[in-house]
């Protein structure tokens, strides 16, 4: 079943939209074969001309049998394709999408739940927390953002959630404290049976990563969601050199390797398309610049080397290089 959802597109009628925080809009779809969208779900969207490129986006709420989903979209800065398209929708427009995917469910049985959000990675987040809420289950929504203006539903959260929810702002002298976070977890009786779900900026991710590892807790109890738009450094246009193909590709700040691979007819193996899953692992040969990995399928020391890349999510960025021009990657497909 959940490969037929997977394989199936359908279009979908935009039915509201509407500011969720500054450079972040809510909207609302009515897919043209509704199905519930459990919480941790996204859907795939297809932008331009249907081809390609794809995203994914969170369902933040499932309605009425899964009739209205709702997604909230954060505008890149750079964007002039996913998110900027996005962006300009108006009700009436009309998307095709998938069906409900899910690669971040929610499990059942844990003693405590903590839930991390960073930035728009609350939008992964919102239904776990309604859900864990209407269970009756232990657990704490934390959420983390620059200031308040950009932090989405965030006033919703607080009516819903109470003292479950912890709000750390940059802006406001409360930043998170990964280490207090998860040693605070650590110490509890129920460490061992405790989940921690995270979704956010592939910093915070990696501090939480590294913390829970440090504190011995098991590591099959860190669930996570990524986002390819969180990285070290702002995307900007860098090179593709294919010794093997013979081939030089450009990769525009909106676009990842992959997508550009595919577009230039160059053929890779790619599955979550989100850096989690390592099957489109690319040898790096050589490089000018710094390679901004943006997954979460390397280890800390593996980034550090270099030596390898996701296609899916990793790019280029020219800091550290002698050269005027932009970054060149030149990788090994085989």
């Amino acid at each position: 079943m959940a490969v037929q959802t997977r394989l199936r597109r359908q279009r979908a009628r935009v039915v509201e939209v509407s500011d969720a925080a500054v450079g972040v809009r809510r909207i609302v779809l009515a897919p043209e074969h509704p199905e519930h969208a459990a919480p941790g779900t996204h859907i795939d969207v297809e932008i331009g001309d249907g081809a390609r490129p794809v995203r994914s986006y969170s369902v933040v709420r499932s309605e009425d049998g899964g009739r209205r989903l709702t997604l909230s979209v954060q505008l890149s800065p750079t964007s002039s394709g996913g998110s900027a398209a996005m962006h300009r929708l108006q009700g009436g427009d009309e998307l095709t999408v998938t069906g409900p995917l899910q690669n971040f469910p929610l499990a059942v049985g844990a003693t405590r739940y903590v839930l991390v959000a960073g930035g728009i990675g609350v939008t992964a987040l919102v239904a776990m927390a309604s859900a864990l809420r209407r269970r009756g289950a232990d657990y704490t929504l934390v959420f983390a953002g620059r200031s308040r203006a950009v932090m989405a539903y965030l006033d919703e959260l607080v009516a819903e959630h109470g003292d479950r929810l912890s709000v750390h702002i940059d802006d406001e002298g409360t930043s998170l404290a990964v280490d207090d976070l998860v040693a605070g977890i650590s110490g509890t009786p129920a460490a061992a049976s405790s989940e921690l779900y995270m979704c956010g900026p592939i910093g915070l991710m990696n501090a939480l990563s590294q913390s829970w590892a440090e504190h011995d807790l098991p590591a099959t109890s860190l669930r996570f969601e990524t986002f390819g738009s969180s990285g070290r450094y702002p995307s900007e246009e860098f090179v593709v050199r294919l010794p093997r193909f013979d081939r030089e590709i450009t990769v525009a700040p909106d676009t990842s390797i992959l997508d550009a691979l595919d577009a230039a007819g160059v053929e890779t193996l790619s599955d979550c398309r989100k850096g989690e899953c390592g099957l489109c692992l690319a040898k790096v040969v050589g490089s000018t610049g710094t390679v901004d990995h943006r997954d979460v399928f390397l280890s800390g020391p593996q980034k550090e080397r270099s030596n390898r890349l996701c296609l899916c999510v990793s790019r280029a960025v020219a800091a550290g290089s002698d050269s005027d021009g932009p970054a060149v990657l030149t990788l090994d497909l085989t």
